[in-house]
Formats: structure tokens, C-alpha cells, sequence
């Protein structure tokens, strides 16, 4: 069986009488990638940054990599790595540059264009954050988190606003990060995303979980409830023509 790295029990997050988060509860597996889905405001964001001690509970447990979240918060900083929706970086810096600063930060010896080269931007590495693309901006966000050689590493929402060939090619980024024993832990508005990527996905609602399961153990348990899709489905969508015709390599992404 699986070990357990992320434990989360009747975790709250009330804002004066508002609640954000209603007594959740949920395991993350070592290895795995788990997703947390919702509209927004459902509160899945504010659940990621309480585990990644970003802000503070009302009450509840959380345990990550067996480190109480109440009495090693700062150890828990140690082996997670986080990637914001949004990011701000030295203007004057270059990527090379960049990376330099975060492993002193981190007091880690990496090299720059080794990380470059395992996202995809080893070309880029003497050019400042702002002169990138929407996708090579989100693919060195990811590679920042990896500075610090973490356990687990929580991406929300990586790919909003990029084109259909950034988005594949982030997700074979998530997957190569897992492959090499990162635990990784994604919230999406996207579910052709989740369902590709996910191994898990626990489905928020009004800060609540509705359901937590495999995505196709999910879409089954649907269709056994008699839904059906008022639409035929195609064998390939819009996004797969897109693809196709504009190849699969990146082109300034």
C-alpha cells in the first residue's frame, strides 16, 4: 500500500463568520499526482496554501511527510516546492541569474543550465523572465520549485491563459517530475487536464469535498447513475485538430 505524505483532517478556514473551508479531509499517496478541483471560490486554493504554510488555520490537522503542520511548520518549508498562479521575479536578472539566487536562498548547490535544459529553456538562459513567453514564464516557475530538491511540489492552476501546445507540453513536464519520485499536487479549471494527469482528484464545492476518487472511477460511477451526453462524442476534439496541424514541437513557447 501507498504511504501516506500529505494527511488532512477537519480542516477549517473561517474568514470572521464566513467559512472557507468546512471540515475537510483527505490523504495525498508518495508519488502520486492528486488534484484539487472546483469553481472558484470553492476553496481549494486556500486549502493548498495552509499546507504549504502560507496561511493559517482556524482548526483542523495537517501532517506532510510526517511533520505536524502546528509544531514544524518551518521544516515542512524544507521539502515542499510551491508554484503560485502568479509569480514575480528580479526584472534585471536573467534566468541563469535567477536560479542562482534561489539556490543560495535555499543554500543548494544546483546547476542553472542543467535545471534549464530539464524544463525545456536551456536556450533562454541569458534572457530576463519578462522577455519569455506565457508558456516559457509558467514552465520556469516549475523549474523554480524544483531548486530545493522537494519531496512535493503543489502547482495551482499552471496552465491557465497558455495555447494548447504550451499546455501539453507542461503536462509532460508534471509527469517527468513525477517520475522521478516528486509527489505532485495540482489544482486545474481544466478537466481534460485532471483527467489526463491526475492519478487522484478530490472535487471541492462551497469548501467542501463531493468527491475524491480516480478520474475514471468517477466518470463511471456517473454513467452507472443513468447520465448520458445529450452530444455524440467525437473520436478527437478542436484542440486535438490544433495540434495536429500545428505540430507538437515548441515554437517561442
Amino acid at each position: 500500500m501507498a504511504k501516506t505524505i500529505i494527511s488532512v483532517k477537519n480542516l477549517v478556514k473561517n474568514y470572521g463568520h464566513f467559512e472557507a473551508v468546512k471540515g475537510i479531509s483527505f490523504d495525498v499517496y508518495e508519488g502520486e499526482i492528486f488534484g484539487l478541483l472546483g469553481p472558484n471560490g470553492a476553496g481549494k486554493s486556500t486549502t493548498l496554501e495552509i499546507i504549504e504554510t502560507l496561511r493559517a488555520k482556524t482548526s483542523g490537522e495537517v501532517i506532510v511527510d510526517g511533520l505536524s503542520l502546528d509544531e514544524k511548520p518551518n521544516e515542512i518549508k524544507k521539502i515542499i516546492g510551491v508554484q503560485l498562479q502568479t509569480s514575480g521575479y528580479y526584472p534585471g536578472l536573467n534566468l541563469v541569474e535567477l536560479i542562482e539566487l534561489f539556490s543560495g536562498l535555499y543554500n543548494r548547490d544546483v546547476d542553472p543550465m542543467e535545471l534549464l535544459e530539464s524544463v525545456n529553456l536551456k536556450e533562454k538562459a541569458k534572457s530576463q523572465f519578462k522577455q519569455l513567453s506565457g508558456g516559457q514564464k509558467q514552465r520556469f516557475s516549475v523549474a523554480t520549485t524544483l531548486i530545493n530538491q522537494p519531496r512535493i511540489i503543489f502547482l495551482d492552476e499552471p496552465t491557465t491563459g497558455l495555447d494548447p501546445q504550451a499546455r501539453r507540453s507542461l503536462w509532460e513536464l508534471v509527469l517527468q517530475i513525477r517520475k522521478k519520485g516528486t509527489t505532485v499536487i495540482i489544482t486545474t479549471h481544466y478537466m481534460d487536464e485532471a483527467e489526463y494527469l491526475c492519478d487522484r482528484v478530490a472535487i471541492i464545492d462551497s469548501g467542501k469535498i463531493v468527491a475524491l476518487n480516480t478520474p475514471d472511477k468517477l466518470i463511471d460511477n456517473l454513467v452507472a447513475s443513468g447520465f448520458e451526453r445529450v452530444k455524440e462524442v467525437k473520436k478527437a476534439n478542436l484542440e486535438d485538430v490544433f495540434i495536429n496541424l500545428t505540430g507538437h514541437e515548441l515554437r517561442g513557447e
